[in-house]
Parts: C-alpha cells; structure tokens; sequence
C-alpha cells in the first residue's frame, strides 16, 4: 500500500530535497507540495493524502494553525500531520500536538530516520524526537504532585486500558507493550484503539498529551 503524501514547506529547495529523497522509498508517494499552510490544508482533501510532511514556520498560514485546521476536518480524518522542522523548541512541540499533529522532528533527522517515521506515523503511531519529547514531557505536561485519583475522563477505561495508557505515555510500541503485558502484539493493539475511541482521539500522540495534562501519567513513570 502506498503512502500517500504532501509536502508543505515555503522553501522551494527543501520541498525538492524532500520529494527526492522520499521518492526513493517503493511505498511513499508524493502527491502534492505547498509553500503555505493554507495550500497544504488544501491539498490534504485534494489530493486525499494519507500524511502531510508539514513546516512550522510558512506565509499566509503557519503549519501550527493548517495542522489544527486539517485535523478539525471531518473530511481529512485520516490525514497524519508529521511536523518536521529545525524549531524544536518546547512551545512548538507543546502546540504541535495541542493542535493534533501526529509526529514532531528536526529537520537535522537522519534520510533513512524520516522514511520510517513516515511509516510510522502514516500507520498511527505517535513519534517525537528525544529532544522534542524531554522538552514536552518536562516543562508542559508534568503536573504538579496531586493525590493519585484518576481523572473523571478516564473512568471509563478497564483496569488493563488504564494499564496500557500508563505504557503509551512512556513512549512505548505494540510490541513492547505486548512484552511488558505477555501479550500478542495484536491484543496491545486492540487496547490502544479501544482506549482512542473512548477518550475520542485520532492517535497515541493525543493519548501521550492526555495522560501528562490530566495527570494520569507523571514524567518519574517513564
């Protein structure tokens, strides 16, 4: 299945380096390029792209306010928003996921290192550069130290959900919850759909946002 992308960068070189090195790949096609965010958030419905490899820093409308605009789009329900920028300063990564991206890299990241993250987050999966991830988890979503009572909002989730939110914040996968939890990767998986679909969000990197704000998960449980 082929990964289906737009890219969206003022810099017309950056946009012609991307589309090179991402056209390498078998299963990733570039669909689209815009150098503004109102043209990505255009050509996300388009061109029903599956991702949009998105700047922060662009005219007329920055990445930050065409991430919001794609992910509150009923018709761009699908779309992953993969922020990649050389701005990985923490009230970037903060907003960022606030506004429903699912990704957030340097532009420094290694070729090999964006194709998979591509992949990665084409198929659902939350990713965060080390950097932007200490920043977040550290100066945003760490709550002060309250009494451990779980927040109104996650009642609704079973004991083991409760359990396997606590292993998303952490950072980790399918797999390696699967291990931590003895068992398949496909079980992991169910759980963290189920645990989306009752706290109504598109994707782990909503879950992460979540579990830190409310305070459910604290930075010393990584």
């Amino acid at each position: 299945m082929t990964i289906r992308i737009v890219l969206a960068d003022d810099q017309a070189l950056m946009r012609a380096g991307f589309r090179m090195l991402i056209q390498t790949a078998p299963d990733l096609e570039v669909v689209g390029e815009a150098a503004t965010g109102r043209e990505a958030v255009r050509l996300a419905l388009d061109t029903r792209a599956d991702l949009v490899l998105m700047d922060i820093r662009m005219p007329d409308m920055d990445g930050l306010a065409a991430t919001r605009a794609i992910t509150a789009d009923e018709r761009l329900a699908g779309v992953r928003v993969l922020i990649l920028t050389t701005f990985e300063a923490d009230e970037y990564v903060f907003q960022a996921l606030r506004n429903g991206a699912s990704g957030f890299l340097g532009k420094g990241v290694e070729p090999v290192d964006l194709i998979d993250a591509i992949r990665l987050v084409a198929a659902g999966e939350a990713l965060l550069s080390p950097k932007a991830t200490k920043a977040l988890i550290a100066r945003y979503l760490a709550p002060p130290d309250t009494a451990n009572a779980f927040p109104p909002e996650l009642d609704r989730l079973t004991e083991r959900e409760r359990e396997v939110l606590t292993l998303v914040a952490g950072g980790l996968s399918n797999d390696a919850i699967a291990k931590r939890l003895y068992v398949t990767p496909l079980t992991a998986k169910t759980h963290v759909n189920r645990i989306m679909a009752k706290l109504g969000v598109r994707d782990r990197a909503q879950l992460v946002v979540i579990a830190y704000q409310t305070g459910f998960a604290r930075p010393h449980n990584r």
